[in-house]
């Protein structure tokens, strides 16, 4: 009874295509490209400090000192600072569990239970709900500081940005075709 009722509430492929493309004429691609601060924005060092009070106290030194190191640092340690920056951007109204931390750091290799080897996302401490294009905005953004702290021209961090979102759009697609069961595997 429990999956009958599941499988009631999947909306159809073909809706959802259509669903989605009403949702990018509410919301433009063109609408995510650009962040300017909030007058009001909240600092970024108090947001930090905020979030040390449930922390190891004796560690919490050990942090700022490693995201001292450089800008990529920085951005690792800082997810609460971008979560509140993006709070203010443009969404489409569409919530997934997010990584919560989408960087380059936080995706690596590992053995499936069935000893596949597998590359996906393997840090879900900053796990939450909200909306897909968070996890996308900061995963585009650490190409950009990790390009730029590499000595990557501009041109070519766009580019890396870019294909970033591209990868994205191109594994949700594939995610869209196959069965529910499947893409939990």
């Amino acid at each position: 009874m429990a999956e009958k009722k599941k499988n009631e509430n999947r909306i159809a492929g073909e809706e959802r295509r259509s669903q989605g493309k009403q949702l990018r004429k509410q919301t433009p691609r063109s609408s995510h490209g650009d962040w300017t601060p909030a007058d009001d924005r909240p600092d970024p060092v108090r947001q930090l400090q905020m979030q040390d009070t449930g922390r190891i106290q004796h560690l919490v030194p050990i942090k700022y000192g490693r995201m001292l190191e450089s800008p990529f640092a920085f951005l690792r340690g800082s997810a609460v600072v971008m979560a509140s920056d993006l709070a203010g951007s443009p969404v489409t109204g569409i919530e997934v569990v997010l990584c919560g931390d989408a960087h380059l750091s936080n995706f690596g290799l590992y053995a499936s239970p069935e000893r596949s080897l597998v590359f996906d996302i393997n840090d879900f401490d900053e796990a939450y709900l909200g909306p897909w294009e968070w996890d996308l905005k900061r995963l585009a953004a650490s190409a950009v500081v990790a390009g730029r702290q590499n000595g990557f021209s501009d041109k070519t961090c766009r580019r890396m940005a870019r294909t970033v979102a591209r990868s994205y759009g191109m594994a949700m697609g594939h995610f869209a075709q196959m069965h529910e069961g499947r893409i939990l595997q």
